[in-house]
């Protein structure tokens, strides 16, 4: 062989040597420089990133005392790719769970990462902790992580106040501020203030050593990051009053809301049957949240501000005080209580308006309404109904009902108060007059309202024409930071005068002998009050809107107990007048109707089969 061909092989050895050569030089330097996959394994393998979650605030009542405070639990996290030599009988003997507990869980954290901590076992006690803390460092692959969780003082308010749960993954898409494993308010106030209670969360990059044991903060905590604490939210709730409410609504389906009306105040909300708030926290939430679900009675649901029933005869106020201010009737017209255009209690006919509010006469505010919807400016009435009713329906979204209103709670239903559009719908356009829809003039027919809307109404004739946003927190966080939406005062544009006849009307319903209240009397209080009693399928709904005092009230209330017989006069007004009595005296002396108030179980058993005979008060 040659010595030109000998030159040739050495040269395409050393390019051979040289191209490898190169290849590791790039793909070390790729590995270094751009390549962060070994890089983090192995700093997962020296470092923990640990996040400190920041203590969601607390959560307090108009006088200070404490609603909603924090536990310190602990969850169990795992690197799954850390834990291949683990004795698994030992660690289930160890943690207290079964083998295929721990395959179910090891799966899921296999699913979300190997190489990535996630939680194995949330929520752990710290007495739970305390028993197998010491053989931790054993299980390579797991620690703890601390956080906390929330503790209600009282069984109340679980409506209102709501509870905090897991993220699902619309919740993280939607923020991305939360990561799997983190909480989120997922009803009521926890919900609503989010942003102000779940404050800032930290971060701690702590060394471990071969047995997961942690040895020292990385780099003396240079990117360590400190957790803020969530603000406080301060209240506008009477927590003796919100159970001195859910007392006496034990054993029942309905609702109560009370509101201080010159402020506009929540003082009582709630819905019944309800639940121990303290059933939606720790590892038994779910099931326990499944079980309340499955209940019949529903007491997840909110009837406060969800249910939307027909009100009844208390939608006779806002009714009259449209017609007054239109004109269409004066403070002393009167009507014949005539029971063949609709039924009626037996009672004298009313000859003002004030008597009318007074008895509930029924056929006098059919007339009421009549005069609304045909006004007479049209000589076709299929012209003139569609017209007045238009009139009517702004009228009551001035008293708040069809619309939201806007409190601090997720979830509020505007109830239906029904336009032309909704009746061209139904019986087809020129097809439908006051004949038609003259069950809406004693809230009936097509007409629903929630009960935050009941109360409102309450709220407005107290305020003789106006009414405050409801809110349920004055302010929250260290700054005091207040809402100012929630100070927006609503007028109705109608003239105080005819609100001071609705209140002497509602101060007779209680009063004077006719009345369909006697029994919301309170001895040296001026309650003003309405009865309503509504249709539905099984028996009828009992209802009650009042106010206390007269002058300068301090109180209104809503009450609706769902398929009680008796009307609003038995079942609803005796209750909310406890409640007024309650907040206003601060005890209540009636103790024989309390005593029977608080055992008695009147509503109808579900599921309701009994189609109720068609009578209002």
């Amino acid at each position: 062989m040659s010595r030109n061909q000998y030159q040739e092989r050495s040269n395409v050895i050393r390019i051979i040597f040289i191209t490898i050569g190169a290849i590791f030089i790039v793909r070390l330097a790729f590995l270094q420089l751009f390549d962060n996959t070994y890089r983090d394994l192995a700093d997962q393998q020296a470092l923990r990133n640990v996040t400190q979650y920041a203590a969601r605030g607390l959560i307090y009542d108009r006088n200070g005392k404490l609603l909603v405070y924090n536990e310190a639990v602990y969850d169990l996290m795992v690197i799954p790719k850390m834990t291949k030599h683990l004795d698994t009988a030992y660690f289930c003997k160890v943690i207290g769970i079964s083998r295929e507990d721990f395959d179910a869980r090891m799966k899921k954290a296999c699913r979300y990462s190997t190489y990535s901590p996630s939680i194995f076992m949330k929520q752990v006690s710290k007495e739970e902790y305390g028993s197998w803390q010491s053989h931790l460092y054993k299980f390579h692959g797991f620690y703890v992580q601390k956080r906390t969780l929330r503790v209600y003082d009282k069984p109340i308010a679980a409506h209102v106040l709501g509870y905090v749960g897991e993220v699902d993954q619309s919740d993280i898409d939607n923020d991305h501020y939360y990561k799997q494993g983190d909480y989120i308010g997922k009803s009521g106030l926890e919900k609503s203030y989010e942003g102000v209670l779940r404050g800032v969360k930290g971060k701690r990059v702590m060394h471990v050593d071969v047995h997961n044991r942690e040895i020292g903060p990385y780099k003396n905590g240079a990117e360590d990051t400190m957790a803020i604490e969530g603000g406080n939210l301060y209240t506008t709730l009477d927590a003796d009053l919100q159970e001195y409410a859910e007392g006496l609504m034990a054993n029942k389906r309905g609702c109560i809301v009370a509101i201080e009306p010159s402020t506009g105040e929540v003082l009582a909300l709630l819905s019944a049957p309800g639940y121990d708030p303290n059933l939606l926290v720790g590892r038994a939430r779910g099931e326990n949240y499944l079980m309340l679900q499955r209940d019949i009675a529903k007491p997840l649901f909110n009837r406060a501000l969800q249910a939307q029933y027909p009100p009844g005869s208390i939608f006779k106020v806002a009714q009259a005080m449209t017609a007054l201010d239109l004109g269409v009737i004066s403070p002393s017209t009167g009507f014949p209580c005539d029971k063949s255009l609709v039924g009626c209690h037996n009672h004298p006919s009313a000859r003002t308006v004030q008597e009318a509010i007074k008895m509930s006469c029924n056929p006098y505010f059919y007339f009421v309404y009549r005069r609304i919807i045909q006004q007479g400016k049209y000589s076709n009435i299929y012209r003139d109904s569609p017209y007045g009713l238009t009139v009517w329906h702004n009228y009551m979204e001035r008293f708040g009902f069809g619309t939201r209103i806007g409190i601090d709670l997720p979830s509020v239903k505007s109830g239906n108060i029904p336009d032309t559009n909704y009746y061209n719908r139904w019986y087809g356009a020129g097809k439908w007059a006051f004949s038609t829809i003259y069950s809406n003039s004693i809230g009936q027919g097509e007409v629903e309202v929630v009960p935050l809307q009941m109360a409102n109404l309450a709220c407005i004739v107290a305020n003789r024409g106006y009414w405050i946003t409801p809110h349920l927190v004055r302010y929250y966080g260290p700054d005091s930071t207040r809402n100012e939406e929630f100070y927006t005062r609503h007028e109705t544009g109608i003239d105080r005068r005819y609100f001071e006849i609705a209140a002497a009307g509602m101060y007779d319903v209680v009063h004077t002998a006719g009345g369909t209240a006697r029994r919301a009397n309170i001895a040296d209080i001026d309650v003003c009050g309405k009865t309503g009693t509504a249709q539905n399928i099984g028996y009828d709904h009992s209802v009650f809107i009042c106010f206390a005092p007269k002058e300068n009230p301090k109180i209104a209330v809503a009450v609706y107990v769902e398929n009680a017989p008796g009307g609003g006069g038995f079942w609803a007004a005796p209750i909310a007048s406890l409640v007024v009595e309650k907040y206003i005296r601060g005890n209540v002396t009636r103790t024989e109707l309390e005593k029977y108030y608080r055992e008695a179980a009147p509503c109808q058993k579900l599921p309701l089969t009994r189609i109720s005979k068609k009578k209002r008060k």
